[in-house]
C-alpha cells in the first residue's frame, strides 16, 4: 500500500490557481518557479534571502512612518523579516539560482513567506485567506528590479567582513615572521634558478606587502557596494513609491547593520549595471592572485623533506597518503590555490554577466550574486584556514638553508666589481663543470683566499637593512 500523498493547499496569483504543500510558507509564484526552473542544484544563497529580509524589514517600517502601511501590519512584517534574516525559516526558500535574471521569483518567495508569517502573527491563516498581501503590502513601494540588487549589495557588504578579518590576521602573521626571520639568510631564486642571497624575512615581507595592496583595494571598493538601488522601483524613476522611501530605507539599513549604506546617486546605473560588484570582485581576483603566489612559494620552500628545497617545515596536520606512511603534503596550500582558481573563474563569469545589461536592467543578477558571494566566502574561509593551519606553524630549517647557500654559485656576483663579469663567469662555469665550490674554483683561478672571504660575504649582498 503506497503512503498517502502529502497534503496540499490551493494558492492563487494573477495566472490562476496552483497547489502548494499545505505546510509551506511560500505561495503561488514560488511554486511556479519550482516547477518551471528545475535547473541544477544550486539554491539561491541564503545570504541573499537574509539580506532581502533585512530590506523588507526596513521597508515595512519606513512605509509605516510615511503613512503608507498600517502600523500593526508593518510591525508584523518587520518581526517576521527579522526572524527570516536570522535564519529561522531557511527551509522555506527552496528556489534555485537559475531562474529569472532579475531575481523576481526569489523576491516573491520572500514576500510570500513574510506575508504568511505576518498573517499568522496577526491571528490570521496562511494561504489565500492571509491577512497580509505579499505584493501590495510586503512589496509596497518596491520592485524586484531595485530590491534584488539592493539585497546583492547588502549581502556582499556583510560577507566582506569575515574576509577583511581573515586578511588582517594573515598579514599580521606574515609581518611577525618577516621580523622574526630577518636574520635568516638563504639562497634567492629567479627563474627557479639560484640567484643572489636574500633573507627569509625579506621574502615574507614581500608576501605581507602583496596582501597589503589587495587589502587596500578591497577596502576602497566597499563604499561603492554600500550604494543601494532601493527607491528606483521598476526602471529607476522611482515611480509608485514615496520620494523619501529609498533614502530612509538605506538609512535604516545602515543603522541596523552597521554599514555605511546610502542610496545610489543614479538608480538607472545601479539597476542596469553592476560595476560596483565588478570592481569589488576585481579586488577579490587581485587577492586570489597574491594568495596563490604566496601559497605556491611556501609549497616550493616546503618541498621535500629529502628531495626538495626543504627550507621550510610545514605543519603535519594529517596523513598525506593512503599508501606511503609518514608522508606530509602541503594540503592547506592545495586548498587555498584551488579556491584562488575558482575565484579567477568567477571573475570571468561576473565580468561577462555584468556586461550584458540591456537598456534599464541587467538580467544576470542571480549569477553575479552567486559568484560574488561564493568568492567572498571561499576566500575568507581559505585565508583563515591557511593562516591557522599552515603559516602559524611554519618552521625554517636554517641548517638546510645554510647548506644550500654554501653550495650556491650565484654568490659569484660579489666578485664582479673586483674581477669583472667575464672572469667571474668563467669561475662559476668552472665550478659547475668540475663540481667544485665557488671558493675552490676561485682559488684555482688565482684569487687570493683572504680576498675571496672578504668579498663573498652573503650578508653584505642583502641590500639595506
Amino acid at each position: 500500500m503506497s503512503p498517502p500523498a502529502p497534503a496540499r493547499r490551493e494558492e492563487r496569483d494573477s495566472f490562476g490557481p496552483i497547489d502548494v504543500p499545505a505546510d509551506a510558507l511560500w505561495g503561488a509564484q514560488t511554486e511556479r518557479s519550482l516547477r518551471f526552473f528545475a535547473i541544477g542544484t544550486q539554491r539561491m544563497p541564503m545570504a541573499i534571502v537574509h539580506a532581502l529580509a533585512e530590506v523588507k524589514r526596513a521597508a515595512a517600517l519606513v512605509n509605516a512612518e510615511l503613512g503608507r502601511l498600517d502600523a500593526a501590519k508593518a510591525d508584523a512584517i518587520a518581526r517576521a523579516a527579522a526572524e527570516v534574516a536570522a535564519g529561522s525559516f531557511d527551509e522555506h526558500f527552496p528556489l534555485l539560482v537559475w531562474q529569472t535574471g532579475s531575481g523576481t521569483q526569489t523576491n516573491m518567495n520572500v514576500n510570500e513567506v513574510l506575508a504568511n508569517l505576518a498573517s499568522r502573527a496577526l491571528g490570521g491563516e496562511i494561504g489565500p485567506g492571509r491577512l497580509v498581501h505579499p505584493n501590495d503590502e510586503v512589496n509596497l513601494g518596491q520592485s524586484s528590479n531595485d530590491v534584488f540588487p539592493t539585497a546583492m549589495h547588502v549581502a556582499a557588504a556583510l560577507q566582506a567582513r569575515p574576509l577583511l578579518d581573515a586578511v588582517t590576521r594573515l598579514r599580521a602573521l606574515l609581518h611577525a615572521r618577516a621580523e622574526a626571520w630577518a636574520g635568516v639568510v638563504k639562497v634567492g631564486r629567479t627563474h627557479l634558478q639560484d640567484a643572489t642571497p636574500v633573507t627569509l624575512g625579506q621574502e615574507f615581507s614581500g608576501y605581507e606587502a602583496q596582501l597589503g595592496l589587495a587589502d587596500a583595494a578591497l577596502r576602497q571598493a566597499l563604499p561603492g557596494v554600500c550604494a543601494l538601488a532601493i527607491g528606483g522601483t521598476a526602471v529607476g524613476t522611482g515611480f509608485s513609491t514615496h520620494p523619501e522611501f529609498g533614502r530612509r530605507v538605506a538609512q535604516r539599513l545602515a543603522q541596523d547593520l552597521g554599514e555605511p549604506f546610502v542610496v545610489a546617486r543614479n538608480a538607472f546605473a545601479a539597476m542596469a549595471g553592476h560595476e560596483a560588484l565588478v570592481l569589488l570582485h576585481g579586488t577579490l581576483k587581485t587577492l586570489a592572485v597574491a594568495l596563490a603566489k604566496i601559497a605556491g612559494d611556501i609549497r616550493l620552500m616546503g618541498s621535500g623533506p629529502r628531495a626538495g628545497f626543504a627550507e621550510l617545515r610545514l605543519p603535519a596536520n594529517e596523513p598525506g597518503s593512503s599508501m606511503m606512511p609518514g608522508k606530509v603534503n602541503p594540503t592547506q596550500v592545495e586548498a587555498l590555490t584551488m579556491v584562488c582558481a575558482q575565484v579567477l573563474g568567477h571573475d570571468a563569469a561576473i565580468g561577462f554577466a555584468a556586461s550584458q545589461g540591456q537598456l534599464e536592467l541587467n538580467v544576470y543578477k542571480p549569477l553575479i550574486a552567486l559568484d560574488v558571494l561564493d568568492s567572498l566566502r571561499l576566500l575568507a574561509d581559505a585565508t583563515a584556514s591557511f593562516a591557522e593551519h599552515c603559516v602559524e606553524g611554519l618552521q625554517p630549517d636554517e641548517a638546510r638553508m645554510q647548506a644550500l647557500l654554501g653550495r650556491s654559485l650565484m654568490r659569484v656576483t660579489a666578485l664582479v666589481p673586483h674581477l669583472g663579469y667575464d672572469r667571474a663567469a668563467a669561475i662559476a662555469h668552472d665550478a659547475q663543470a668540475r663540481g667544485l665550490t665557488l671558493r675552490e674554483a676561485a682559488l684555482a683561478a688565482g684569487v687570493d683566499g683572504e680576498h675571496f672571504d672578504t668579498w663573498v660575504d652573503a650578508r653584505r649582498m642583502l641590500g639595506p637593512a
